[in-house]
């Protein structure tokens, strides 16, 4: 059997119809099969390579810190310097009340520690979340998650939920006393790149601070620059009292992070202890891979290009089959008439080398969220074979 026979059978498959690619080397912007053809990638493995793949100072301290120590001691208990190190630099660019990082393996592990800690931290129990939204497939997680499709199969799940529509603000009036958090993307990804109105971010950020309720944003997706400013929150001029990071964060390596203030955190270390627990949460080798790829982003200049490579892709992609662009930054939607239509126009870029996909909640947009090295003349690329799929497609719709 060759690989693709024992990947369909061997590894757990979550669909009928996986891509099955068999990609034998990546590097920056782009990954080369089996056969050596070489794929431009504009989804980034979903918002986690910014800097590209492979980036040298990230494989320079991923082999560094392997040959010091991997695996020590359940998270919290040793004192280890790439955790100190990473923990530190990023509340050094962070507001004054995050300055406190609990690392964890993924981005839906930093949601659940989230929930626990402002349950534990305000004593409620209510979590207010959006349709829409995605924050992750484990049970907490998916008991917020903002649509009904993707819950229905697995109830049932957590009680005290309360579901609230992004940028409607009737719907803040149901935050109450006994709201514990508000949980909201900093910008809706899956939901087809839906952005917050800045007076509704900022009447939502009031509502909580008036009930008294914990404003978690989650930036798993749209951290660490993709959206033009370091943090996403950033342009709105607000700041959460808990900030999700993930994806981008571990520099291609896996990591998580929940951080908030030193006061609410020290709320999980009693009545109980070890309020919050986790085995490989904050590896070593991940912090010292992050740290590296957060160095490099930091040095570079590449989040002030971020706006304007975003206008190139929104003055290129026009067709008759595009309905409509939505962006900030380099998290791109581009909206077709149905799935069916989207699904041939991202199967023609794929075997044109151009790699695309589409998002949970809005199937009929193409996600374009590159890594941030993407150059004009790659964008152009890019542009080409996208508007040659849509031609491609229409043509074969009109002789069906």
């Amino acid at each position: 059997m060759n690989n693709r026979q024992l990947f369909l059978q061997h590894v757990a498959q979550t669909s009928d119809a996986p891509l099955a690619l068999e990609i034998v080397r990546a590097e920056g912007m782009y990954m080369w099969d089996v056969n050596d053809k070489r794929y431009l990638d504009l989804i980034a493995g979903i918002s986690v390579c910014n800097l590209g793949h492979c980036h040298p100072a990230v494989v320079k301290a991923i082999q560094e810190q392997s040959q010091k120590y991997m695996h020590l001691l359940v998270y919290g208990e040793f004192v280890q310097s790439p955790q100190v190190a990473y923990a530190t630099r990023l509340t050094q660019h962070l507001p004054e009340n995050l300055n406190c990082v609990y690392f964890t393996n993924s981005g839906a592990e930093a949601v659940e520690g989230a929930m626990k800690l402002a349950k534990r931290f305000t004593g409620r129990t209510e979590i207010a979340c959006f349709n829409r939204s995605y924050h992750g497939s484990t049970q907490g997680a998916l008991s917020i998650l903002g649509d009904e499709y993707w819950r229905n199969a697995y109830r049932p799940l957590l009680p005290g939920i309360r579901r609230l529509t992004y940028n409607d603000f009737e719907s803040l009036d149901t935050i109450t006393s006994a709201t514990a958090a508000v949980i909201a993307e900093s910008v809706q990804a899956e939901g087809g790149v839906n952005v917050p109105q800045r007076e509704w971010l900022h009447a939502l950020r009031e509502r909580c601070t008036a009930t008294g309720a914990l404003l978690i944003l989650d930036e798993i997706q749209c951290g660490f620059g993709r959206n033009g400013s370091l943090w996403a929150f950033q342009q709105f001029d607000i700041v959460p009292d808990i900030l999700l990071l993930g994806k981008a964060l571990g520099g291609g390596m896996p990591m998580g992070a929940f951080i908030s203030s030193r006061e609410i955190m020290w709320s999980i270390t009693h009545q109980p202890v070890l309020g919050h627990i986790t085995t490989f949460g904050g590896h070593p080798v991940n912090c010292a891979a992050g740290l590296a790829a957060f160095e490099a982003l930091l040095e570079s200049d590449l989040i002030s290009t971020v706006k304007e490579k975003e206008q190139l892709f929104l003055q290129q992609l026009k067709h008759p089959l595009i309905k409509a662009v939505r962006s900030l930054g380099l998290m791109i939607a581009v909206e077709f008439e149905s799935f069916e239509v989207n699904k041939k126009v991202i199967d023609y870029c794929i075997s044109k080398g151009v790699i695309t996909d589409w998002f949970l909640f809005a199937a009929e947009c193409m996600r374009i969220v590159p890594p941030l090295i993407i150059t004009p003349e790659e964008i152009q690329q890019a542009c080409e074979v996208i508007l040659e799929g849509c031609s491609q497609s229409g043509k074969r719709s009109k002789e069906a």
